[in-house]
């Protein structure tokens, strides 16, 4: 039996984020972009040379990027917005303009990579050509080739996945596109196999969703034109995340193997392999590792499902079930955890010690004894640190129905007395240089805790001042005390694990620590109330406490696998719950629970979504259902599609939800039009994640095309997002325009509805 180890995916941002600090510093003019390129290189080739030292025989190229890699497709494929104007010889600075806008143009438009918290950028097709600008592949190939002397496995998103992932305008079918687009392929495909590449990997995640006859025809007609046209290449059809949807139809394709998850697909891809078979001859690229989650594998288990697999192929692919950028680099730097909860972890590099041990067991070269011996050291480890289940969160809990919401919005408004179209922010204010440094005086006890809570008063009432001085109507205290919203959290709560150097890549430069719930997660003390409290004595406004969701810090973290979901999210929910009414207890007279992860953990296939939506708002509304009829209930959403949400935000009940609009350049509002929604909503008016700062009459013409579908009565006006990533510059300058725009709407309202007085006295 032929057997080959591959890797679909490797993390890009440096085992020190490297990566990170390079753009960031080649963004604010620190470093030339020469020194920024040799940078990229010199992590790349690391990145290379680990998956060589693991062993690791198909190591791909392609998956490195200066930002994102379906902006790098967009990008080598000449999908240039005309508003960025052509590729010229600085053809960096168009890069990174289409995916973080300029001082004149805004950005392309950012959005969550399937059911994960990566966002790519989403990229914008309309009146634009295909053509092959450069094929990043072969430069990376070649580089990769001169420098390490090794073969690599080139990896492409599919054109399929690519169009429908992009955008068009109103009644432009992608379609019109694949045309154009599978030649480009083709001639990029030919480069490849003329400069000596073999096997090429085609991501086609969009195949593990549920497809129509029209996508299964295109597929059938893209993967038909690679055959003919370039028959020497050796294709992997690579899917993940889910089951291969159409089996049949799709297994039968002229390619030279699948790459099927067996670790998320909930045993589907075996069960299709039973009835239908698999093609002989063929590849079968095998998801063994979980790419999405940090436990260590059982190998015994592994195993035997390559026993069983090996009935229906004699060409094996072991891989990671998909690429590794969703788990942090190395556990060797974790040295702060438990000892029982490191020896059960496996970040990128252990996961592909993992993938070389079952590939060196299916190739004879260990026994069981040696898989059951690595399983035995986790299973011992795992067991010390897991206590008993906590009973009452895995059996459904009673919660409190908060009265209608009319009767709640009449309560509100008597208590806190906010004018038409009020305005606040997410949350988040910059986390400038001084505080990160405050912070890391604190980590090295250079600073005890009453220095560290001296600071962060300081910076609270600073910008609890900012805020009266632009007239903002809700002020936030600004969170300068936390790192993230989810590990800020997992810090403080019972349970749960927070690492050293486990960052992920979220979006662009932006890398987050994903906490690690390992036991029964409990409230221990109050986290958030010392400093809302403080905010709200500097001011007579309203200051909104602020809390993340259990939604979001169940998909934010990566989660234990004994405990169904709905228990572990029960358990959250009871968590944010007791914060909840420790703040309300306090005096806060608005919560604002976010939850931007809500879609994130949605299944792929429609079949099973009814379920997750069920068990996430309970949650929800556990956490945020036992308050007074006064307090009233925020919260906030981003970068997700809500067409295929908007009665799941009604269900969550809260009184007001702020969502993410800028980028999509309002397109969220068509919503509106179809769906009547008669709680209070704030569109996002302008772009958080881009460092251009919008003009009043810009935000103008967003409020405008709001309020043409929603009432003023319902409306508030918010950023985007948290402003951390913002210099305060840039904060400041942004909401003094959001302040002017809605201050020039209300009076606009104000001078229509005397003007309607006046026409109705006439009557």
């Amino acid at each position: 039996m032929a057997i080959h180890s591959s890797n679909l995916g490797y993390p890009r941002i440096g085992e020190q984020r490297e990566w990170k600090k390079a753009l960031e510093s080649f963004w604010n003019g620190q470093l030339e972009e020469a020194n920024l390129m040799e940078t990229m290189k010199t992590i790349q080739l690391s990145s290379i040379k680990k998956q060589m030292a693991k062993g690791i025989e198909l190591i791909p190229i392609g998956d490195f990027s200066l930002y994102d890699h379906v902006l790098d497709t967009a990008f080598m494929f000449g999908y240039i917005p005309k508003r960025f104007g052509q590729e010229s010889e600085r053809r960096w600075d168009t890069y990174f303009a289409m995916a973080r806008g300029t001082s004149s143009q805004p950005a392309m438009a950012m959005t969550k990579w399937f059911n994960t918290n990566y966002h790519y950028i989403v990229p914008e097709l309309d009146g634009l050509q295909p053509r092959l600008m450069e094929n990043f592949l072969l430069r990376d190939y070649q580089f990769i080739k001169d420098n390490l002397s090794i073969e690599t496995k080139p990896v492409l998103l599919g054109p399929v996945t690519f169009l429908i992932l992009a955008k068009l305008s109103t009644g432009v079918h992608w379609h019109k596109h694949l045309q154009l687009l599978v030649p480009v392929y083709i001639e990029l495909l030919d480069e490849l196999y003329r400069a000596g590449v073999r096997w090429v990997q085609v991501d086609e995640p969009i195949l593990v969703q549920e497809i129509d006859e029209d996508i299964v025809a295109a597929v059938e007609y893209v993967y038909h034109s690679f055959y003919q046209k370039v028959p020497g290449v050796q294709l992997i059809l690579q899917t993940y995340f889910e089951s291969l949807s159409n089996y049949p139809e799709i297994v039968s394709l002229p390619v030279a193997g699948f790459g099927l998850d067996f670790v998320h697909d909930d045993g589907e891809n075996l069960y299709n392999m039973k009835k239908y078979g698999f093609p002989k001859g063929k590849w079968l690229a095998a998801g063994m590792i979980d790419g999405r989650n940090v436990w260590k594998s059982t190998l015994v288990q592994k195993a035997a499902l390559l026993e069983e697999l090996s009935k229906y192929t004699e060409h094996l692919i072991i891989q990671p079930s998909s690429s590794l950028l969703y788990v942090p680099i190395t556990v060797k730097h974790e040295r702060r955890l438990a000892k029982g909860l490191v020896d059960s972890l496996a970040f990128a590099d252990e996961k592909l010690d993992e993938v070389r041990l079952l590939a060196e067991y299916a190739q004879g070269k260990r026994s069981l004894s040696d898989l059951r011996h690595y399983d035995e050291q986790t299973g011992e480890a795992l067991g010390l640190l897991r206590g008993q289940p906590i009973k009452k969160t895995i059996q459904p809990i009673e919660q409190t129905e908060r009265p209608p919401y009319a009767k709640r919005r009449q309560a509100q408004q008597q208590h806190l007395k906010l004018p038409l179209l009020p305005t606040t922010t997410i949350g988040s204010f910059p986390q400038t240089r001084e505080v990160r440094q405050a912070r890391l005086k604190r980590k090295k006890q250079e600073w005890d805790e009453k220095q560290y809570q001296t600071f962060i008063r300081k910076q609270i009432a600073k910008w609890i001042e900012i805020q009266e001085k632009l007239e903002l109507d809700v002020l936030v205290h600004g969170e300068f005390e936390r790192t993230d919203m989810v590990e800020f959290f997992g810090e403080k709560l019972g349970g749960i694990a927070c690492t050293t150097n486990g960052w992920v890549q979220s979006y662009g430069s932006r890398c987050v620590r994903p906490p690690i719930i390992f036991g029964d997660v409990v409230h221990l003390c109050p986290i958030t109330v010392e400093e809302s409290v403080y905010a709200q004595s500097l001011t007579e406004k309203p200051v909104k406490g602020m809390l993340t969701g259990p939604v979001t810090l169940y998909n934010w973290s990566f989660v234990r696998r004994d405990l169904p979901r709905s228990a572990v999210l029960n358990q959250l929910a009871l968590a944010v719950r007791q914060e909840v009414l420790a703040l309300e207890q306090a005096g806060i007279r608005i919560i604002q629970v976010d939850e931007p992860a809500l879609r994130e953990g949605l299944p792929l296939k429609r079949q099973k979504q009814p379920a997750y939506w069920q068990e996430a708002v309970y949650a929800f509304r556990l956490a945020t259902s036992a308050v007074r009829l006064e307090t009233q209930i925020h919260t906030h959403m981003c970068y997700s599609d809500f067409s295929e949400m908007i009665d799941i935000i009604d269900d969550l009940d809260p009184d007001v939800i702020s969502i993410e609009a800028a980028r999509s350049g309002g397109e969220l509002l068509s919503l509106f039009e179809i769906h009547t929604y008669r709680k209070q909503i704030g569109l996002g008016v302008y772009d958080i994640h881009s460092p251009r700062i919008p003009s009043r009459d810009e935000i103008l013409i967003q409020l405008e095309r709001a309020l043409r579908v929603l009432r003023p009565d319902q409306f508030w006006v918010n950023p985007d997002c948290g402003l951390k990533t913002r210099t305060e510059k840039e904060a400041i300058a942004s909401l003094q325009a959001m302040v002017a725009a809605a201050k020039e709407m209300r009076n606009r309202l104000f001078v229509s509805l005397q003007g309607g007085d006046q026409d109705d006295s006439k009557r």
